[in-house]
């Protein structure tokens, strides 16, 4: 009779490699460990101690889900698998400190073609330095083969994170106001979004190779379009601690103006000054390579900004300067005023962006 393991693995699962896989990610994993987490990697379910929120008034806890997209496609085909890692946990930990949250734990998924133990180990160590960064730990996950669905070589990263929040600390557009102040925060590049126009454009119609060496880069094209996203979950909670904030946004797909207004309540709007900044050459290099409009690369790219904080008009100031003690770029690029009674929340951006040098 044929052995069960040795039958799995006829069809494409490899379940030693599997177990190969976990004792790679283990001392990965037990660096994320918060005081609350109880038991190890390999139950069937993360355990968090819940008497932690005892010492919350009114605790609210918060969720966010997302992945990586297609950002993974460069990671495969550069074979640098250790820096996706902060786009999942930059896309989960960002999306829930905007409402003042705190991430507390965070869950991955990996699904591939074949596991490769150093591959996996690699993908999960990333996840781990973001979720350090981040200030959460990884209290599990799932590595899935699928073999016959995605080729061997090939993966996606998924995860899901929860937070909580004081529910008279909640941060949204109810404290909004006119007068408020647009604090942005640099971001570190594309960060994980508009991957498929960026490899559109550049990859197959540009026909650029991902060695190819840019000089408004300084490095090579893979080597900028891995640039990991930057994880602002720390810096936003010491800025809601350290000024009046009344809302943030985190600008991922759909870009600037959309997701901040997202966080606008009815009858504002958000006057944007683009020349308050240089975007970096990756944008630029997109429009001007693909021909791809202003409008459309402002509908779809982060064009430099990752997060954005609407402040009370007195603490803009210290808002920015405590943001660059952190080592965050920071900067005052708009004003929220009164609109048309009733209409939605709506940014409207203006002026042309200040030329580099």
């Amino acid at each position: 009779m044929t052995n069960a393991r040795s039958a799995y693995a006829a069809a494409g699962v490899d379940i030693e490699a599997g177990d190969r896989a976990v004792e790679l990610m283990k001392d990965s994993v037990a660096r994320t460990r918060r005081p609350e987490v109880m038991g190890g990697l390999g139950g069937f379910a993360g355990l968090f101690d819940a008497r932690a929120l005892a010492g919350y008034r009114h605790p609210v806890l918060a969720t966010s889900t997302d992945g990586v997209g297609t950002k993974t496609a460069i990671a495969q085909a550069m074979d640098v698998h250790h820096t996706i890692g902060f786009d999942l946990i930059g896309m989960l930990v960002d999306d829930l400190v905007v409402c003042g949250a705190e991430p507390l734990f965070v869950t991955d998924y990996i699904a591939c073609g074949s596991v490769v133990p150093e591959r996996i180990a690699d993908i999960v160590r990333g996840i781990a330095d973001a979720c350090v960064v981040a200030g959460a730990s990884l209290l599990g996950g799932e590595t899935a083969e699928h073999p016959g669905l995605l080729e061997p070589d090939e993966y996606d990263v998924a995860g899901a994170t929860t937070g909580v929040v004081e529910a008279d600390a909640m941060l949204g557009p109810d404290l909004v106001r006119p007068g408020d102040v647009a604090v942005a925060m640099r971001s570190s590049g594309l960060h994980s979004n508009g991957y498929s126009l960026v490899r559109h454009v550049l990859l197959e119609q540009a026909g650029w190779a991902l060695d190819r060496t840019v000089a408004e880069f300084g490095r090579t094209l893979g080597e900028e379009l891995l640039e990991p996203t930057k994880v602002y979950a720390l810096d936003a909670l010491a800025l809601a601690a350290g000024v009046e904030v009344h809302a943030m946004s985190h600008i991922t797909g759909g870009g600037l103006a959309n997701n901040l207004a997202r966080v606008l309540p009815d009858g504002l709007g958000c006057r944007v000054d683009r020349a308050t900044w240089t975007p970096a050459p990756i944008f630029t290099t997109v429009g001007e390579v693909g021909q791809v409009s202003a409008p459309d690369l402002e509908a779809t790219l982060n064009m430099g900004v990752g997060m954005v904080a609407l402040v009370a008009p007195e603490a803009a100031d210290e808002a920015v300067r405590l943001l660059g003690g952190r080592g965050i770029d920071a900067w005052i690029c708009g004003e929220v005023a009164a609109s048309e009674a009733g209409a939605p929340g709506r940014v409207e951006l203006v002026g042309d962006h200040a030329s580099a040098g």
